[in-house]
């Protein structure tokens, strides 16, 4: 599933300049379908892979939880591979600027006085260059609090959620998140662990479920397309609570297509699927500069045709470090393999490993 899940960020991504702003309205259908995707349907990628992660973390239990050999995993598993594909991409942007290539596709790199250049490189008070990799910081900041996370939803669940929800949807400081959905679906991931909650019982209501979520992305769209792009408070965090509904809906949506080859195939794409997730926006800018190197090319058929070329690129790709250089392979992909139908899962790990997300 999180495989289906990082493809569907990679929509979320595909840039676009003021002049070709979905809300607009200037391509009609096309210009809905850009905002249902990428601003309401793909936005439950984010909370979904937190929580799944919170989950995994504490799947033996808060006795057996082991915070420095946990530390000592996440370093290679996220931070070195953070590192790695974010300050490879802010290499090549500040070579690309000092060039005079690239100038205006990115934040200026060349010029940035010091703090901005050291969250451009270690996301410390904003967006990284590698901006998807913002979810991966904040992994981390949840990961480095788990202690504190674990003790909190074990002793107070129902109010620790239900401050992190407000948090979560309501207009408030950041604080230290970059996204705020991010600490809720990790905890909620925690609750669902450590609580022993038995989500297979969903399997049963899957259908409505995923129609449920389904229908409410689609009222949510219409919403984001008659007011955006500066949506009202209201629609805004109902936008927030729409995604994180969305956990449901990911969960339910994945009993269904467990069931078939093509779940099958998905389940096993650890190493793609991350992959996929730390190299798709830089293709995406990449792509961006060409087309409009172009000139009059339509951007209808930049939308469409972007995320396929990026996803037939990074697969290639994949495959191909993957046979040629393996121990390349696992730096850059954490240690990720892609051999989910070989494994065997003890009972605790049953549920994760139907949607498993290894951060």
């Amino acid at each position: 599933m999180r495989l289906l899940l990082i493809a569907g960020i990679v929509f979320v991504h595909i840039p676009y300049d003021p002049q070709r702003s979905p809300y607009l309205g200037n391509y009609g259908t096309v210009d809905w379908l850009r905002v249902y995707l990428g601003d309401s349907l793909f936005r439950i990628g984010v909370p979904c892979l937190s929580a799944i992660s919170g989950y995994l973390l504490f799947r033996r239990g808060l006795t057996q939880f082991d915070y420095r050999r946990v530390l000592g995993s996440k370093a290679v598993t996220v931070l070195l591979p953070f590192m790695i594909w974010n300050s490879a991409f802010l290499i090549l942007a500040f070579a690309a600027q000092r060039n005079g290539v690239a100038v205006g596709y990115l934040p200026d790199v060349a010029g940035a006085p010091s703090h901005e250049l050291a969250s451009l490189a270690f996301a410390v008070q904003d967006w990284p260059i590698n901006l998807p990799l913002y979810f991966l910081r904040d992994l981390l900041l949840c990961i480095a609090l788990s202690p504190l996370l674990g003790q909190l939803v074990t002793r107070f669940p129902h109010l620790t959620l239900a401050l992190f929800l407000a948090y979560a949807v309501l207009p408030v400081p950041n604080l230290i998140f970059l996204k705020k959905s991010i600490l809720f679906g990790f905890s909620l991931g925690i609750y669902a662990s450590l609580h022993q909650i038995d989500v297979k019982r969903l399997d049963e209501h899957a259908t409505s479920i995923t129609l449920a979520v389904g229908a409410a992305s689609l009222l949510l769209a219409a919403g984001l397309y008659a007011t955006g792009p500066e949506y009202p408070l209201w629609l805004e965090m109902l936008r927030s609570l729409t995604a994180i509904a969305g956990i449901l809906g990911a969960w339910a949506l994945s009993s269904l297509l467990v069931r078939t080859r093509f779940g099958t195939r998905l389940a096993s794409g650890g190493g793609l699927s991350f992959w996929i997730f730390c190299g798709h926006y830089p293709l995406l800018i990449l792509l961006w500069m060409a087309w409009n190197r172009m000139g009059s090319a339509s951007y209808p058929l930049f939308y469409l045709t972007a995320p396929v070329l990026t996803l037939v690129f990074l697969t290639t790709t994949h495959g191909l470090v993957k046979r040629a250089t393996p121990g390349l392979h696992a730096i850059l992909t954490g240690n990720r393999t892609d051999s989910g139908r070989k494994r065997r899962y003890p009972p605790t790990e049953v549920v994760a490993s139907r949607s498993e997300y290894s951060s």
